[in-house]
């Protein structure tokens, strides 16, 4: 994927008038992909729309004003996205994942409270981001740049440096482009980049690395894993898991670590996870499921979860389930309730 030329605002005044009512189609083409450059930058779905909406808002306010002769419309979008983006990481707590909050807990130990919403980073339905079709390897890069990991390791990074990496490694910008965009150098974009490069190395996360494509092995793995959930056989779902495999729960702070640890909490739980049902759903570019637990023998089904799973090397490295279903579920178009 190539980098657009890049227009600032300022550019886009005094240009040839244009009717606003030719904005709406041209600027609905570019919403999945700043959706997606919104939600890495900010850890949220519901903030990643909110930006998104306000960006285009902003675009069909000014659309008379853009000037094409100064560059493209996409890298003008950009520009306001990226402003508005900045705008809400000011001052604020970088969003996170249990694992990245402090050391693992023991199987036993009190969940505790609730954390804030704000506090985690929140999964994303892969319809909302990206693309239906394309090249498989862009599309594979693409997945792995939403995996909940990156996009948690991305929150590492200060703002513009979140920006800088994200548009050159993961929307292929040229640095001066990103220069032309942020207002900077190109000698300070590439400074930008070594040091973010330096910080996701520190955490495990170098770049966004191809995914290896869905192959019938891992089908028949997750296939064993929606088994031995619905059937609640801690033996065979553990005998899934990598050795240092984690579980967490947000918004509970509370997680695990290892194998032992995820069995002796899965066979004392009290959590609602007997009988349930796992319906298939595409989230972070990952397999993930909604979890659905029975209100009572032969009654229907209610929303409990959304449980994004890892998979890495023929097992299973962890899941992440999502408890908040109150918000989740709508945002990915699930019903609330299922018929036995």
């Amino acid at each position: 994927m190539t980098g657009p030329g890049v227009v600032k605002p300022s550019a886009a005044r005094g240009a040839r008038g244009r009717s606003p009512a030719l904005a709406p189609a041209c600027l609905a083409n570019h919403r999945g992909e700043l959706a997606g450059y919104c939600y890495r930058m900010l850890g949220s779905a519901f903030e990643a729309e909110d930006a998104v909406q306000e960006t285009l808002l902003r675009a069909w306010h000014g659309y008379d004003r853009f000037d094409e002769t100064r560059g493209t419309l996409r890298a003008w979008l950009y520009v306001i996205a990226t402003s508005i983006c900045l705008d809400m990481l000011r001052g604020r707590q970088r969003r996170a994942l249990p694992v990245d909050l402090g050391p693992a807990a023991h199987a036993g130990e009190p969940l505790g409270a609730p954390l804030a919403e704000d506090t985690w980073i929140e999964p994303i339905p892969d319809r909302s981001v990206l693309p239906a079709e394309g090249d498989p390897a862009e599309l594979a890069a693409q997945r792995e740049s939403i995996r909940l990991a990156f996009v948690a390791a991305l929150q590492h990074l200060p703002p513009r440096q979140r920006a800088i990496l994200i548009l050159r490694e993961v929307l292929c910008w040229k640095a001066a482009e990103v220069a032309g965009l942020l207002g900077i150098t190109v000698v300070a974009v590439n400074s930008a980049l070594q040091r973010a490069h330096a910080t996701l190395a520190a955490r495990g996360a170098t770049s966004a690395t191809q995914l290896r494509p869905m192959d019938d092995a891992q089908q028949d793995l997750l296939a064993r894993y929606v088994t031995a959930f619905e059937r609640y056989d801690v033996d065979a779902l553990v005998a899934l898991l990598h050795e240092d495999a984690t579980m967490s729960m947000p918004p509970l702070g509370w997680w695990l670590r290892g194998r032992a640890q995820i069995h002796q909490a899965l066979l004392g739980s009290d959590l609602p996870c007997k009988d349930s049902r796992l319906v298939p759903v595409a989230a972070n570019g990952s397999p993930a499921f909604a979890q659905y637990t029975p209100t009572r023998p032969g009654g229907a089904f209610v929303a409990w979860a959304l449980v994004v799973v890892e998979v890495a090397d023929g097992r299973i490295a962890g899941w992440t389930c999502f408890l908040d279903a109150a918000r989740l579920f709508p945002l990915f178009r699930l019903p609330f309730e299922l018929t036995p």
